[in-house]
């Protein structure tokens, strides 16, 4: 039997990484879509397994998913993008497919960075973090400290505050947090959780090189601090499925979490060319098949370089 599947988010690094991964498998039909018929990754799929969808934030993006689903007889969705998982999660038993993605608490908990501190703190080393109020800028802080958003990805609204004067002049607001400032090496884990809330595979990644926040450069490492922490934070989180844990080392050198991204991140092809297909194991997951309680990673290297897609014009889903 073939499942078919469909993969949103064909644009961006992890829906191509996603889409690539899943057509080697020859119990798949694989789909892909974007909300831009310039995507690069809905090429890779032949033209009659191409799909255009309204924006992830759009009011009638939910419903467009559930209608293209029945339209094409979707067995498994992915998706790839960020705002499209909290609206897809709400709405898993009208989907009509199975969702791969993590539980709507679960991403509640990973999308709240506060939530995420709370529920992790018990079993894994997190940064001093308070809310941006009377009673968290009181806290006896080491300077420089953060101030960044609750929720948000990547590094969008975090700055450094440098003093205590600069901290106290700050507008009360809950929606922000203050953290200590790490000052160790970042790493970024890609997780795969199994439903037994175990971690099937952690591979940490090092970004030897960044391009507009996005790395170009790379390589696995084995260190057994970081695969165990990332896992610990991504179990205590509720994850099941395939995460990116962001760590950071600490002043006394262990890792401490920074952020959970609840999705495919766009360095994926790294941790499959490193021994572990976490799109595939992600699919299985999803439709309860079985896998492996375990598997092992090799430490590879990469580089990312631009390639090009050629087609017949008339193909093209936008032309404009």
């Amino acid at each position: 039997m073939r499942f078919r599947v469909l993969v949103t988010g064909a644009g961006g690094p992890a829906g191509v990484a996603v889409i690539r991964s899943l057509l080697g498998r020859d119990d798949l039909e694989v789909f892909a879509a974007d909300m831009d018929g310039w995507a690069s990754g809905l090429y890779l799929v032949d033209e009659a397994h191409r799909r255009l969808v309204p924006p992830g934030l759009s009011e009638g993006f939910c419903d467009a998913l559930i209608d293209l689903v029945a339209a094409d007889g979707i067995d498994v969705l992915v998706s790839t993008v960020d705002v499209e998982l909290p609206p897809l999660a709400a709405r898993r038993a009208e989907l009509g497919a199975v969702l791969a993605a993590p539980s709507e608490e679960a991403l509640a908990t990973c999308l709240d960075k506060w939530l995420l501190v709370q529920a992790c703190e018990p079993h894994a080393l997190v940064p001093a973090t308070a809310l941006l109020d009377d009673e968290g800028i009181a806290r006896d802080w080491v300077f420089p400290v953060i101030v960044k958003p609750r929720s948000g990805a990547g590094s969008r609204g975090v700055h450094l505050v440098h003093s205590r004067e600069e901290l106290e002049a700050k507008t009360r607001d809950a929606a922000l947090l203050i953290q200590e400032n790490l000052p160790g090496d970042e790493f970024s884990v890609d997780v795969v959780m199994g439903a037994d809330g175990q971690a099937i595979a952690a591979v940490p990644r090092l970004r030897a090189r960044v391009d507009s926040g996005v790395a170009v450069a790379g390589r696995t490492v084995h260190r057994a601090e970081l695969e165990e922490t990332a896992a610990a934070c991504a179990r205590a989180a509720g994850l099941v499925g395939v995460a990116n844990v962001q760590l950071r080392y600490s002043t006394d050198g262990r890792p401490a979490l920074l952020e959970i991204n609840p999705r495919f991140s766009g360095a994926m092809p790294l941790t499959i060319a490193a021994g572990v297909d976490m799109p595939s194991l992600a699919v299985d997951i999803a439709l309860e098949r079985p896998v492996p309680s375990r598997v092992e990673f090799r430490e590879v290297a990469n580089v990312r370089f631009l390639e090009d897609v050629f087609l017949p014009f008339d193909e093209v889903l936008a032309r404009d």
